[in-house]
């Protein structure tokens, strides 16, 4: 069943994207299964293989270019594969990071010979991407990073930490945002690639114990004198690195709103099927006012939530949509999902609170999403300036 009724965008009804659609869902459908999810969760990561056979499936890279080994598609397969992977709750696979995050970064400035280098094992799943902006000390104020990447010859010695890094345990093409100029602030920031095999001085520290997405592996990661080639600066140029970010940051942002948008419906999908065949008092919950009045509000609000949503992905596919807009709907759908989330929960009663119902798991995984990507008061303060 469906909750809210918003029609689905003309955009993502062309013949070719509801093909890759159906065919990601059965790859999806054919090679994951509860049992393999329940071992990633108790791994607390995606094991590498599977990276690779969703590779082979055609799910990684699939708006990268035909010339860099990608599909040749746009950010609507990127979306389907996003949805897909929610939907089926195949738990912990970071594609979204994977596709909409990590390899825009390579593919809009990465050179020329950084692209043919690096894309291609992307696409694969041969490489796992992985950025790392959050410090111990510096979460979502990224001018305030102390890990730098001095220049010595023809390279960088990188040196600091990292902290929150998804896909930190198995990824093995990091972005790592650093000060080659410490004393330029902003302007002294640039994206420094670093691949991992081999790399004498780079160690990964704890896979951090999280309140939800057991699957989803976040890890520490350190550099001690990491000597970095030169040809490993992303575009080539010293300082351009917080530009970059803020010219990625719109389309991260959206792809959480998305993903929590995703994740309201999945809630009111469930919650509305229970509250349909759980009986009190002889009667099914749904008969009760509150349950109505309850699931009535949260669906109108999900409504208006799905609509602006879709606005959002018009505008990033016609390359409209700026810092303001993306900042406020991270804000108000990743609120929105805790909102849902919560009452959803409430209305499975004692039932709601246990690991073996679907809405415990994303009553904890939602939490995260008014945290990462720039915690919402962060978000907030970008609205405010636009005021």
């Amino acid at each position: 069943m469906t909750a809210i009724d918003v029609p689905e965008p003309a955009f993502m009804q062309d013949e070719d994207v509801r093909m890759f659609h159906d065919a990601v869902g059965t790859f999806l459908d054919r090679a994951v299964d509860e049992k393999r999810i329940a071992q990633w969760r108790a791994d607390g990561q995606v094991e590498r293989e599977f990276w690779r056979e969703a590779g082979q499936a055609g799910l990684l890279g699939v708006s990268v270019p035909a010339e860099y080994g990608g599909h040749g598609g746009d950010f609507r397969h990127d979306l389907v594969v996003v949805d897909q992977v929610a939907r089926k709750g195949v738990d912990g696979f970071a594609a979204s990071l994977h596709n909409v995050i990590v390899t825009p970064y390579i593919q809009l400035h990465g050179t020329e010979q950084q692209k043919r280098r690096w894309l291609p094992g992307l696409v694969s799943g041969e490489r796992v991407a992985a950025i790392a902006m959050s410090e111990p000390g510096a979460g979502s104020d990224l001018q305030a990073i102390r890990t730098t990447a001095l220049r010595d010859g023809n390279g960088y010695r990188l040196n600091g930490s990292k902290t929150f890094i998804s896909n930190g345990q198995i990824a093995d093409l990091i972005v790592v945002v650093a000060k080659t100029d410490p004393s330029e602030g902003a302007r002294g920031t640039s994206l420094i690639v670093i691949e991992t095999e081999g790399l004498e001085g780079f160690s990964r520290g704890r896979k951090l114990d999280k309140i939800g997405l057991e699957a989803q592996d976040t890890s520490e990661l350190f550099f001690d004198d990491v000597f970095v080639p030169a040809d490993n600066l992303l575009g080539g140029e010293e300082g351009r690195g917080f530009i970059q970010l803020m010219a990625e940051l719109p389309r991260e942002r959206l792809i959480i709103a998305v993903g929590s948008m995703i994740g309201i419906e999945k809630a009111l999908e469930t919650t509305i099927d229970y509250v349909k065949q759980r009986q009190a008092f002889g009667q099914a919950i749904i008969a009760f006012q509150n349950t109505q009045f309850t699931l009535a509000e949260l669906k109108a609000k999900a409504t208006m939530a799905k609509v602006f949503v879709n606005d959002c992905i018009a505008r990033e596919l016609a390359r409209t949509l700026d810092v303001t807009t993306a900042s406020i709907a991270k804000l108000l759908v990743t609120e929105l999902q805790g909102e849902v989330v919560d009452k959803c929960l409430q209305l499975h009663g004692g039932w709601g609170y246990i690991n073996d119902y679907p809405i415990a798991r994303m009553y904890r995984d939602a939490r995260v999403s008014r945290i990462f990507g720039g915690s919402n008061e962060i978000m907030k303060l970008i609205i405010a300036r636009s005021l």
